[in-house]
């Protein structure tokens, strides 16, 4: 009788606490589809240089959605996002600079551009260039490619940089920081949740698995290759889009903001909002892409600080920012594990 009434009660107490975790998953799944409402109104009621950061933040979102894909999901250790943002960028600014194309236009092929170069890139990590060898393969190819944007001046215009005028949007011109932010915001959400639906995915498991054992993974039928370069091209892709952003943006592409540094502060983005977590990527995209814009009267202070950034999150909080957040958010914790 008591084992009855016990057993009862355990059958309550389980059903309360996932009554509980089901609502705590609903008011979590219904607080992500109100941010871009909330972000709205942040912007709309902030003054422009506030704005112009706010576009920063969601520009960085897709830089380190997309090198999350590659470095965390994939596994990779691919220091290439730089060259792919840097490729989005020139190539909305060559559209736009020399055939003339509306902004909006060159959005797609930027990131086709990328997603092609990033494809080609994937190719030492096929003929079995993993780790270090692969960071430093395409550490110098970042250097080739500012190289390039300086000495290509038929197409680029070297040193100087490729100036633009405002973006626009269906002959609709984007004047303001705000107007530039609610069309950016409209792009972030999109790629944001076709990046997690991925990840959801059969081919997001399939990303993973080939992340924590290539020949286990090949031993159920998933090809490490083939995977590998979808990875890098989905990631490529991303990027690109983040670059073309940048350009209608800053409206100013030059070699200089495809530097080593910029690679560093994506890097840091990754590690501190969280490896291999899509909310960690906007976590970390939105704590570090203000500090340049906030240091800026102070020079060295911003890599001083971005260094010192992945140092303690490496050391005390290994799984990145999000980790302290995911434990209280179900939903958060879904996307850091990659959509298990």
């Amino acid at each position: 009788m008591f084992n009855g009434i016990n057993s009862i009660e355990d059958r309550w107490v389980v059903a309360a606490n996932a009554g509980s975790r089901r609502h705590k998953k609903c008011i979590g799944r219904l607080a992500l589809y109100l941010l871009p409402l909330i972000a709205l109104l942040v912007a709309w009621s902030v003054n422009p240089y506030v704005e112009y950061v706010l576009n920063l933040v969601l520009i960085y979102v897709l830089v380190t959605v997309g090198f999350n894909v590659i470095l965390g999901n994939t596994g990779q250790l691919a220091f290439a996002s730089v060259v792919f943002f840097g490729v989005g960028a020139y190539t909305t600014s060559i559209l736009i600079y020399h055939l003339h194309w509306p902004f909006w236009v060159t959005i797609i092929p930027a990131g086709v551009v990328s997603c092609l170069f990033a494809i080609a890139m994937s190719a030492p990590a096929l003929r079995g260039v993993r780790s270090f060898y692969l960071a430093m393969l395409t550490l110098a190819f970042v250097e080739l490619m500012r190289w390039i944007y300086v000495n290509a001046e038929s197409l680029t215009l070297g040193s100087g940089g490729i100036s633009l005028s405002a973006p626009t949007l269906f002959g609709y011109t984007l004047d303001t920081e705000f107007k530039k932010f609610a069309f950016f915001l409209a792009i972030v959400v999109i790629l944001v949740k076709a990046t997690s639906n991925l990840l959801r995915s059969r081919i997001g498991r399939a990303f993973m698995a080939v992340r924590d054992n290539e020949l286990a993974a090949a031993g159920v039928g998933i090809s490490a290759a083939q995977y590998v370069v979808l990875g890098f091209g989905w990631g490529g892709f991303v990027i690109g889009i983040a670059g073309s952003l940048y350009a209608g943006h800053v409206q100013l592409v030059s070699p200089d903001a495809f530097s080593v540094t910029e690679l560093i502060l994506h890097f840091a983005m990754v590690i501190v909002g969280g490896i291999g977590s899509l909310a960690g990527s906007v976590l970390g995209a939105a704590v570090l892409s203000t500090i340049p814009e906030a240091a800026q009267q102070w020079p060295g202070v911003a890599e001083l600080f971005l260094g010192g950034a992945i140092m303690i999150v490496l050391l005390f909080v290994p799984r990145g920012l999000i980790s302290l957040l995911d434990r209280h958010v179900p939903i958060l914790r879904d996307r850091y594990h990659g959509g298990d």
